[in-house]
Order: structure tokens, then C-alpha cells, then sequence
């Protein structure tokens, strides 16, 4: 073999394997911004006599924490100088995009009853985000929650996984390995989320199937907007079923 098809390979191994840490780290970075802003968060509502079991608590808490992560990447884009990642795919949606945005919607909602089905049937008890838990005990939680998952929830976690990781994966290990390394870190990341019962590992599972659709859409698109959309109007989704659910509506 040529010794310049070695090197080419070499190189292009080491390319990965960078582009693999500086995915690692963006995260890193993202998820300290949210420790900090929710701990801020948690020290002024503290401070201003607002019980940690209350409804604002939780909710401003949670916001500020989704907050954290934008502000994570935006300092990892600040100090790495690297804005063109994330701003060249922002513009408003053109109607191509919303097609996509809806259809990434449905397919989402499709998938996940699917395989909620599936393993139902198969006995597999999937662990439950602690988010759900937290509004079994007022579900006026979940309302609240539907405009947080569209205007922060969906927008910061896609800016992290798709807009970030899966960006930073894309340049060297082109699209498709992007799609399934960034949803394969999105999925690991929501086991921090969960709770004691059930099986952590199909949630995880479960989280990096959704991911594959948010990522494909991304791609697609080539718009941020598209997966953020779709993500934060499908947890919005099933915080209106839940609230439904709990309030015993349907």
C-alpha cells in the first residue's frame, strides 16, 4: 500500500477520534452550564422564600436548567471560535422545513407508541423520566411543562445534540455515523434523568431511536429549527397526554 494512502488513513483516524472528543466536551460543557444555572436558579428562589416542593420552584428550576444548555454551547462556540456550527443552519423554516418539522412529529409519536406496544407485550417495564414522577403529585406540572418543552426543552436539546455533537461529528465522520453517535450520546445522557424501577437500558434504547428521527431530520434540512420544533412539540405532546392521564380526562 502507497504511504500516502497510510497517512491519509491515519490522518483521517486521528480527525475522528478529535472530532469524537471535542463532541465529548461540548457536551461536558453544555451539561455545566445547566448545573450552573439551575443551582443559581435554586440559591435565589431559596433565598426568596420559595419552597423547593413548590410548582414555581420546579418549574423555574427546570427552565433554568434547559437555559444552562444554550449558554454552555454558546461558550463553547465563544472560546472555540466556531460559530459557523450551529448559526450557517439557523433560518426560519421554509415550508419544505415544516414539512419535514410535522412529519418528524408524527413519525416520533408513531415510533414511540410502537415500541411502547412492543414491549408491553414482550413484559418490559421501561424506566420512567423522573420529570413524569414529579408530576404525578400535581399535574398542573404538566401543563406548565408543555410551553417549557417548546420554547426550551426541545430548542436547547437539539442545539446540544444535533446543532453541537452531531455538527462537530459531521466533519469528520460524515453524515450518517453523525446521526447514530449523537443519538446514541443522547440516549446515554437521558439514563441521568431517570428513576430507580424499570429497565434503564431499553430507555436508553428507546431515547436513541428518537434521536436517529431528530438527527435525520436535521440532515435533511440542514435547518436547527427543524428537530427543535419537532422535539419540543413532541414532549409537549406527551405532557398533555400525561396531564389528561392524571387528571383522569381520558
Amino acid at each position: 500500500m502507497p504511504e500516502e494512502a497510510v497517512g491519509d488513513r491515519s490522518d483521517a483516524a486521528i480527525e475522528r477520534l478529535v472530532a469524537l472528543g471535542k463532541g465529548a466536551v461540548v457536551v461536558l460543557v453544555a451539561f455545566f452550564g445547566a448545573v450552573l444555572t439551575a443551582s443559581l436558579a435554586d440559591f435565589a428562589l431559596q433565598v426568596a422564600n420559595l419552597g423547593t416542593e413548590s410548582l414555581a420552584y420546579r418549574i423555574l428550576v427546570s427552565g433554568a436548567q434547559f437555559l444552562g444548555f444554550g449558554l454552555g454551547v454558546a461558550a463553547y462556540l465563544g472560546v472555540t471560535d466556531d460559530w459557523g456550527l450551529v448559526a450557517d443552519r439557523l433560518r426560519a423554516p421554509s415550508t419544505h422545513d415544516a414539512g419535514y418539522l410535522v412529519a418528524g412529529l408524527l413519525v416520533l409519536l408513531v415510533a414511540a407508541t410502537l415500541i411502547g406496544q412492543v414491549l408491553s407485550r414482550l413484559g418490559v417495564d421501561v424506566a420512567q423520566n423522573q420529570v413524569i414522577a414529579a408530576g404525578r403529585d400535581d399535574p398542573t406540572f404538566f401543563l406548565w411543562m408543555i410551553p417549557v418543552s417548546i420554547l426550551l426543552v426541545g430548542p436547547f436539546e437539539e442545539l446540544v445534540f444535533r446543532g453541537g455533537l452531531q455538527g462537530i461529528l459531521r466533519r469528520a465522520w460524515g453524515p450518517v455515523p453523525a446521526v447514530v453517535l449523537a443519538s446514541a450520546g443522547f440516549g446515554a445522557v437521558h439514563l441521568f434523568a431517570l428513576g430507580g424501577a424499570g429497565s434503564q437500558v431499553t430507555y436508553l434504547v428507546v431515547a436513541a431511536t428518537l434521536g436517529i428521527v431528530l438527527g435525520t431530520a436535521y440532515e435533511l434540512t440542514e435547518n436547527l429549527l427543524v428537530p427543535a420544533g419537532a422535539h419540543g412539540l413532541y414532549n409537549a405532546t406527551l405532557f398533555a397526554i400525561q396531564y389528561m392521564t392524571a387528571t383522569g380526562t381520558v
